[in-house]
């Protein structure tokens, strides 16, 4: 099979229906078994503004949307002036004629002007149906067979809105199909079925999906972006799969909600963004005071404040790091690209529940809302769950049942309210080994120092657990790149860019940031010469974490905050120029404006 890379975008306004038509094309591709990378950049907007959807194509895994546009579809002017000069040399680009008559200034590549009004041959329908003939006219442009449209279009519309609907889109399409077919030229990459066809899926999608696989059986949210696409997966399944799902009034009661089904023994989950997160941090603490497992997950957006909604960051790092007053043990994992999502969800759950502890997700918009190609059977939908030291029945323990019974691991029999023989008192005050309150006493600073160590106890076990940062590519590099969570793909790309090009480059991934083995980490460090930490915020979060973890001082940095994530060639293009200049710091200019 012959390689290619390739990647289409769709540009219009909220509204025109550019994400129902990058969804049908995707959904396309991933049925002919083609790797898929999608990603949109829009606004905070309902009507109005800009979207521009870009769907990358590829003989190879792909986990990012890379960094060139062959073909472009806007379906408005200002779609077509933004971006006529991204369309790569040798591209196209397919706009309404019927809204832009001069020409567009291109002479490098093809042209396809489009008249809707005429495809569609119905004055009052053809603005809504914009997406289906620019959709039809850019897979005639790639070879991909008209039928498989058609059939998205029949599912989508027939129960919804009848048998004229689909007729009516459905000529459009063929009208358009065959428009292309006879008056542009078609790609050189002509894509062909592939054995066998894949599932297409988002980010909060697949951690939806893993914590269901987890054995989750409580969700509770708020709506806020870019959450809400977990909560849209679990609540029209929550039914077929036994969960119990909450849409509450507002984060502090999603919370406190989960905390109280963990305590009952179930597995509970919610997630937020970075303002819905700050609502939660004095209950995080409470699940530490009271050790009680949860997982919340934040999809991080740009900040501060309502910031910015639509739009990915890295940004709340220290944030997380310090959700809550006081020291307790928590767990805080990044998942490294869409479908890690999935395995970090019931990972995580087991060392919750064996520690006994909070632990948060920390991902972003990038990977919540981006969306890939993959296959079913490559999926462990049955991982192995484990509860820890879970008391649900009488006589697990002899004698005296003390809930916080201090352990030389730090890890206490936890029982399920209601089991015979185990009344106990949990509360968010401090307490001793049976749950009796501290704060109840004049002075008791020896119990109050035991029960801190007890709790503190369980982040040697836990950081002992945790994978060590990856190191991909050659042990003696002239250059290493470092990055966690949502960067692993675009950085892994600027790697093999930079290696190719000559320049010997290896990358170092954290996944798992905290606790951090010190001595662990710092193995993997010592095999980096000069050093680039590349990350999505303006301070370098990540790089003051590590130095604080490890001492590990890295030589300089990339950096990006302007809301739109790093693509590969930022990231060699900023190694470049710290290897050949005085400066420590790159900052990307992103080219691209949405």
């Amino acid at each position: 099979m012959a390689k290619y890379d390739f990647a289409i975008a769709l540009g219009g306004a909220p509204g025109q229906g550019i994400e129902t038509a990058g969804e049908s094309v995707s959904q396309i591709f991933a049925r002919y078994g083609l790797n898929v990378f999608t990603y949109t950049a829009y606004q905070s907007l309902i009507r109005g503004g800009h979207s521009f959807l870009t769907i990358r194509i590829s003989s190879e895994p792909v986990t990012n949307h890379g960094d060139k546009l062959d073909l472009i579809v806007a379906l408005d002017r200002g779609s077509l002036e933004k971006h006529l000069p991204h369309v790569s040399p040798g591209g196209a680009l397919i706009y309404n004629s019927d809204d832009v008559k001069q020409e567009p200034e291109r002479d490098d590549i093809q042209l396809c002007p489009i008249s809707y009004k005429e495809l569609t041959n119905d004055p009052d329908r053809n603005k809504r149906m914009l997406n289906v003939c620019a959709s039809s006219v850019a897979l005639q442009l790639v070879g991909v067979d008209l039928s498989m449209l058609e059939d998205i279009i029949i599912r989508a519309f027939l129960k919804r809105k009848g048998q004229a609907v689909v007729d009516a889109n459905v000529a459009a399409a063929r009208a358009s199909y065959n428009y292309a077919a006879e008056h542009f030229t078609p790609f050189d990459v002509q894509f062909e079925k592939q054995d066998p066809p894949l599932a297409f899926g988002s980010g909060n999608m697949l951690m939806a999906m893993g914590g269901a696989s987890a054995g989750v059986k409580f969700y509770a949210a708020y709506p806020m972006s870019p959450s809400t696409g977990i909560l849209h997966w679990m609540a029209p399944n929550a039914r077929d799969l036994g969960i119990i799902v909450r849409q509450c009034e507002d984060e502090i009661s999603v919370i406190n909600m989960v905390i109280g089904a963990a305590h009952t023994g179930a597995r509970a989950m919610c997630a937020t963004s970075g303002g819905g997160f700050a609502l939660m941090s004095e209950a995080i603490g409470s699940a530490g005071m009271m050790e009680i497992p949860i997982v919340v997950v934040n999809v991080q957006r740009g900040g501060p404040s309502t910031g910015l909604p639509t739009k990915t960051e890295q940004g709340d790092l220290w944030q997380v790091l310090g959700a809550s007053q006081g020291d307790f043990p928590k767990i805080v994992v990044s998942p490294t690209s869409i479908m890690d999502g999935f395995n970090t969800i019931p990972e995580l759950f087991n060392l919750v529940d064996k520690f006994q502890c909070p632990g948060m997700v920390l991902t972003d918009l990038y990977l919540a809302e981006g969306r890939t190609t993959f296959l079913p059977d490559s999926i462990n939908w049955q991982p192995k769950i484990d509860r820890g030291e879970l008391i649900t029945e009488q006589g697990q323990t002899d004698g005296e049942y003390l809930r916080y019974q201090i352990t030389d691991s730090g890890i206490s029999p936890r029982a399920i309210p209601g089991t015979p023989g185990h009344m106990h008192v949990v509360a968010t005050d401090d307490h001793d080994e049976d749950g009796g309150l501290i704060s109840d006493e004049f002075t008791n600073p020896h119990k109050r120092r035991d029960i801190m160590e007890k709790r503190q106890r369980k982040m040697e076990g836990i950081a002992e657990r945790l994978p060590p940062p990856t190191l991909e590519g050659p042990e003696d590099a002239e250059v290493t790149l470092i990055g966690w969570g949502s960067t692993h793909g675009v950085i892994s790309e600027a790697a093999a860019m930079l290696r190719e090009a000559g320049t010997s480059t290896n990358h170092i991934h954290f996944k798992w940031l905290y606790p951090m083995d010190e001595d662990a980490v710092n193995e993997v460090l010592a095999k980096s010469a000069y050093s680039i930490i590349v990350e999505c915020n303006y301070t370098g979060q990540f790089a003051r974490f590590l130095r604080g973890e490890t001492g590990f001082k890295a030589d300089s940095h990339i950096r990006k905050y302007d809301g739109e994530p790093f693509m590969p060639h930022h990231v060699v293009d900023g190694a470049r120029e710290l290897l050949n200049s005085k400066t420590d710091l790159y900052v990307p200019y992103q080219e691209i404006v949405v």
